[in-house]
């Protein structure tokens, strides 16, 4: 399971998002260009001192992003998504994209994705913050899939240092 933010544009989000990604054990895909610089310093606020603790992939592009998912299915949180991402059964490959925080994805992504997935929410209302979607949303998948990681268990390795400031 994976977390990946095309073009993400508010750094507070982002930060939150690698917090929720360290916490749980789940990794982050960054496909680029985002709409701040992206750097320890642009996310520390809301990642505290979680940042290091994350393992983060940056991808330069769409296409580049798009050459990494192999067989794993692309699941779209979209406000335009069929089906409800409760009603959606979650594998551990799944790589689970959120679109811009202004702008979502274009429809060349929105098509590509192999489900596009809706969280219920009242009549009237237009979307939550893409930061609060992705922990409702990874929280489902983990509950399906059993991936929650076992706070008993290991301590998992800090990722190599420096893959946040990587180019």
């Amino acid at each position: 399971m994976r977390v990946a933010l095309y073009q993400p544009d508010m750094p507070p989000n982002v930060g939150t998002i690698l917090r929720l990604g360290a916490c749980l054990g789940v990794p982050v895909d960054i496909i680029e260009p985002c709409g701040f610089p992206f750097s320890h310093r642009g996310l520390r606020r809301a990642g505290i001192d979680y940042l290091d603790k994350v393992a983060v992939a940056r991808h330069r592009d769409w296409p580049a992003f798009e050459r990494t998912l192999g067989g794993h299915r692309l699941v779209l949180l979209t406000t335009a998504g069929s089906l409800p991402h409760t009603g959606f059964a979650f594998r551990p490959g799944d790589r689970l994209l959120f679109g811009q925080e202004s702008a979502g994805v274009p429809p060349a992504v929105h098509d590509r994705a192999d489900a596009r997935l809706r969280i219920p929410m009242r009549p009237g209302l237009r979307s939550l913050n893409v930061a609060v979607a992705a922990a409702m949303v990874l929280g489902e998948a983990l509950r399906q899939t059993g991936g929650f990681p076992d706070p008993h268990g290991p301590a998992i390795p800090d990722p190599p240092e420096g893959e946040i400031d990587a180019p």
